[in-house]
């Protein structure tokens, strides 16, 4: 089997090609996923498939943090699931992202198939978080939050400690951004959670 091109841990790689003549099915992206673990691939509602490198362990130790606390609440609250960075969702839109957090109610997770939910599960989970990393274009993040928002996220955060600032997504409001944020509360979609901003600093 091939081996996947060699990347520079260092330099961060962010690749884009259009694939809307190929017309690539479902299964295909997923094998294609499945060949190449070692790369973060998602696809675009409009057939453009992104191409990452892994992130540096700077970023993984702040993703960690991110889901320990989600994974931390979301045992104790009982309503829902939550999911990791690793994990990719097909929107309504079928667009294929891989939120750095996520969470599902049970009630909506329960209704799929074991087969369904092993494969790029079609939903878009109720609460998103995206973790900027120093090698994100800031536009491209925002405009996945966006992304989440119309396809049914019910609240979304995107986390930038490169400018030190968080801002908040919601349905039919616009993005809320908070300049040296301290405690951001899930609340009234993940009632009591909370998140300390400076555990990503």
């Amino acid at each position: 089997m091939a081996r996947p091109p060699a990347i520079e841990r260092e330099t961060p790689v962010r690749l884009i090609l259009n694939v809307r003549s190929v017309g690539l099915t479902d299964d295909q992206f997923f094998r294609l996923c499945s060949d190449n673990r070692d790369l973060r691939i998602e696809l675009t509602a409009h057939a453009e498939l992104i191409i990452m490198s892994p992130t540096n362990p700077e970023t993984g130790r702040k993703n960690a943090a991110i889901t320990a606390r989600l994974w931390t609440w979301t045992q104790q609250d009982g309503t829902g699931v939550c999911f990791d960075s690793s994990s990719e969702f097909t929107l309504p839109n079928g667009a294929k992202r891989s939120p750095d957090g996520a969470w599902i109610p049970k009630s909506h997770w329960d209704r799929f198939t074991k087969e369904e939910k092993e494969r790029f599960t079609l939903i878009c989970p109720d609460f998103v978080i995206e973790l900027r990393s120093p090698s994100d274009r800031l536009a491209d993040v925002e405009e996945k939050m966006e992304e989440y928002v119309a396809n049914g996220a019910r609240l979304g955060w995107l986390l930038d400690p490169v400018e030190n600032r968080a801002t908040i997504y919601r349905p039919g409001r616009p993005p809320e951004r908070i300049d040296n944020p301290a405690i951001l509360s899930g609340d009234p979609v993940l009632p009591g959670f909370t998140f300390e901003f400076k555990e990503i600093l």
